[in-house]
């Protein structure tokens, strides 16, 4: 009997050969030098911020090159697939604006290069692991469970290295007969890639970020084909993927590296030419004293989801974690504050090649108030409401009564050549404005942050002097100022902050003192942007009614 026998056997519905495909897939009509890259999530659970960080680096790779940039969902791993993950991974992509050239999604196909889910190219794995048994390079395995529990259990007892490989890998020498006989029989089997490496020899090889690495040989039969779906498993199923669609990076994280000798085998198996590895550091963070991976189980912000809910603009996460990415990105940023991102050129050999990708959220998070301080009023009370809208509708509701009004609030200190950097996210700005709005004002807990004056009947008298005597909505800020230090000298309080340094005897406080008590008679708030501008802001009616609850 020969491979092809059983071959036939075991895929008797294949009768499409390698170059059927091949044919199907012609090379892609790009300009030379253009990068074909791919972002290839496993939709078994929510976007990570991993996944996010290599997909920013496919898309800037295609962008820079005049190339593509394409999704395919790796969904072989039946057992541990989430259903609505598929739904994350695109609205993640589409919130970020990280657009795939090709994908396919709720019966949208977009790319001749598909299908873009792997569950659904089967037959095109069969054809190829077919291809495989019929050279000899390729075998049905019987193992059970049990007996590569032993075999693993035998392995380490005896401190040898794990795996099905040389002598430990049994099925391999098989007679083709018996195969056949055990196939007929109904036993249950996987397929395993058969290697010809030798694990003592090494072998170099580039990687993008890495540069030159040497590696020993794979000498593994690794399973390329499971027995319960007969889907393939990650190994085989990329190779022939990134193949056909023509890829020419793959970017995935060092984590891989360790399985670049099966994947390199595997190509030269075929005789395909292997597309270029870019394996990205690991993305760690500070915890106490010490730098570890970003995890799912501990780590709120290892989830894309994370950043949507606080309300970070979409440009504050990219442009941190293309800090990372390059390090050069920060001043290339500064020099080309209107370009985009993707027009940054990227180099693999400029990322950290080791110790990880150091993500800091205190860094995220000035560089999202530097962000937001550079809106205008309009696109920040745009992007405020599109956030409260999603996660907050009463804010939502409250602010878009008077829309102009609530610009005004926004407006404040910003169009100036050092706005305030106040609001990291826009789940954070109701917390820094309620008290501008009287419906919240009302309800809301005040805890007055009174200063050096905290006598009631000083503050009282201070208030309701200034608001009877000196308040006029239509003044300037010039007089409103003057107005205030008037107010101090008739009170007994330095108008002038030189003099009362020199002779703070000689005074009940300074100016700075009146201008907090009237802030927080107003607001609560001992620390608010611009205190003429929230007075011209509010109506008289609101101001002396805040001014009677002071007791």
């Amino acid at each position: 009997m020969t491979n092809k026998e059983l071959a036939d056997l075991i895929f008797p519905d294949i009768d499409k050969d390698i170059k059927y495909y091949e044919n199907k897939y012609q090379p892609r009509d790009l300009p030379e030098g253009a990068k074909v890259t791919r972002f290839a999530p496993s939709p078994t659970g929510y976007m990570h911020l991993g996944g996010f960080f290599q997909a920013i680096i496919d898309y800037v790779l295609a962008k820079n090159s005049n190339g593509l940039f394409y999704l395919r969902i790796e969904d072989t791993d039946t057992k541990r697939e989430v259903k609505e993950a598929v739904d994350l991974i695109f609205e993640s992509l589409n919130h970020y604006g990280i657009k795939p050239d090709e994908f396919e999604y709720n019966g949208e196909v977009t790319g001749n290069y598909g299908p873009y889910f792997q569950s659904e190219r089967k037959e095109i794995y069969h054809t190829f692991i077919k291809y495989l048994i019929e050279i000899g390079r390729a075998y049905p395995c019987f193992c059970t469970k049990e007996e590569l529990d032993e075999l693993r259990k035998h392995q380490e007892e005896r401190k040898f290295r794990t795996g099905y490989y040389g002598r430990y890998a049994k099925c391999r020498i098989l007679p083709i007969e018996k195969q056949i006989e055990k196939i007929k029989n109904g036993e249950d089997y996987v397929i395993r890639f058969k290697s010809e490496g030798n694990f003592d020899l090494k072998f170099k090889t580039e990687d993008q970020v890495k540069g030159t690495l040497e590696l020993s040989q794979n000498d593994e039969d690794f399973v390329i084909m499971k027995s319960s779906d007969k889907l393939p498993t990650y190994h085989f199923a990329h190779i022939v993927d990134d193949y056909l669609m023509k890829t020419t990076h793959v970017v995935r994280g060092e984590e891989w590296l360790s399985s670049l000798p099966k994947h390199l085998e595997l190509f030269r198996a075929f005789g395909f030419k292997a597309p270029k590895y870019v394996h990205t550091p690991l993305l760690v963070k500070k915890d106490g004293n010490s730098i570890r991976k970003i995890s799912k189980r501990k780590d709120p912000e290892a989830s894309m989801s994370y950043y949507k809910d606080k309300g970070y603009p979409t440009e504050a996460l990219i442009e941190s974690l293309m800090t990372i990415i390059n390090s050069n990105y920060e001043e290339w940023h500064t020099q080309n504050p209107d370009k985009k991102f993707y027009e940054f050129q990227y180099s693999p050999k400029k990322m950290s090649s080791a110790g990880g990708a150091f993500f800091d959220l205190d860094k995220l998070d000035n560089i999202s108030r530097n962000v937001i301080s550079k809106m205008t009023k309009d696109e920040v009370y745009d992007n405020l409401y599109k956030w409260a809208d999603e996660y907050n509708k009463e804010f939502a509701s409250i602010i878009s009564k008077d829309v102009d009004y609530t610009k005004s609030i926004l407006n404040i200190e910003r169009e100036q050549k050092k706005p305030r950097k106040d609001y990291v996210y826009y789940s954070d700005i109701e917390n820094q404005i309620w008290y501008m709005f009287p419906e919240l004002f009302d309800k809301h807990e005040k805890v007055y942050e009174w200063g050096t004056i905290n006598d009631i009947n000083e503050i009282k008298n201070i208030v309701s002097t200034y608001f009877d005597k000196y308040y006029d909505n239509k003044d300037d800020k010039e007089t409103w100022f003057n107005e205030v230090k008037e107010l101090c000298d008739e009170l007994g309080y330095a108008s002038d902050m030189k003099a009362y340094k020199e002779n703070p005897e000689d005074f009940k406080g300074s100016v700075a003192d009146v201008s907090t008590v009237i802030r927080v008679a107003i607001t609560t708030k001992s620390m608010t942007p611009d205190l003429y501008e929230i007075l011209k802001l509010l109506s008289k009616e609101e101001i002396e009614k805040r001014i009677n609850l002071i007791k």
